[in-house]
């Protein structure tokens, strides 16, 4: 039995997982997919000082307080920053990193250096597209049920996310266990920053034909592909 984590990226939650989850525990793997702080179901609690090093070391102090070893952590978007980060903090902890259509950024790099963002709502503590323009760009390749669901529990993003450096002082400088999940569908992060973080990495490069969010589109694929890494 494998352990995963699995880290949401940003304008979603834990839900965006649960497809992937329910597949994974259906066979048989111990599957975690928590909510980050301020986001979903959190976002009542949405407060200054809410970065990608705050989400991190509440992941981190969940695989120690859970005991958790030779986790695969898995990440998508800026979830890929969070995943990072944690796995920076709990290197004992760690078994294999999977960065699906994720943001894989260098110390000191943000958001903005690698996505350009249009413009959206924003709030003095969060920010992210306009409902419309989630409907009718990000959510566009899923089908119409699928967009409906997602669309109901799609809230804005802790702004420090969005726009502080992640730092990163020495995750870069250690080996890793990885795959890089590239959907060619999505413009956004670009391939060429995928390809970066899978040759840092000397990681594995996987290809799943479909747009941002694989675990909505094509979650039996993106499943069966983790439950592959999980079986080593």
């Amino acid at each position: 039995m494998a352990t995963f984590l699995l880290i949401h990226g940003a304008y979603q939650g834990g839900w965006i997982w649960t497809h992937v989850a329910s597949r994974l525990r259906g066979a048989g793997q111990r599957v975690y997919a928590p909510t980050l702080d301020g986001c979903a179901e959190r976002a009542h609690a949405l407060r200054p000082g809410i970065t990608t090093e705050s989400h991190a070391a509440e992941l981190a102090a969940l695989l120690m307080y859970e005991d958790l070893r030779d986790v695969v952590l898995v990440g998508t978007s800026t979830g890929g920053m969070a995943l990072l980060k944690t796995a920076e903090l709990a290197r004992e902890r760690v078994g294999h990193l999977v960065l699906v259509d994720a943001l894989a950024l260098k110390d000191g790099e943000k958001l903005g250096d690698i996505v350009q963002r249009r413009p959206g709502d924003r709030t003095e503590l969060s920010a992210g597209p306009t409902r419309a323009d989630v409907e009718g760009r990000l959510f566009a390749e899923l089908e119409p049920a699928t967009r409906a669901w997602a669309l109901e529990r799609y809230t804005l993003h802790p702004i420090g996310v969005m726009e502080q450096p992640v730092k990163l002082p020495s995750f870069w400088s250690q080996s890793w266990n990885a795959t890089v999940v590239y959907c060619p569908r999505s413009s956004n992060p670009p391939e060429a920053h995928q390809r970066r973080a899978a040759d840092a990495l000397k990681a594995r490069w996987h290809i799943l034909d479909t747009g941002h969010y694989p675990m909505l589109s094509t979650p039996a694929e993106l499943s069966e592909l983790l439950l592959g890494i999980g079986r080593g």
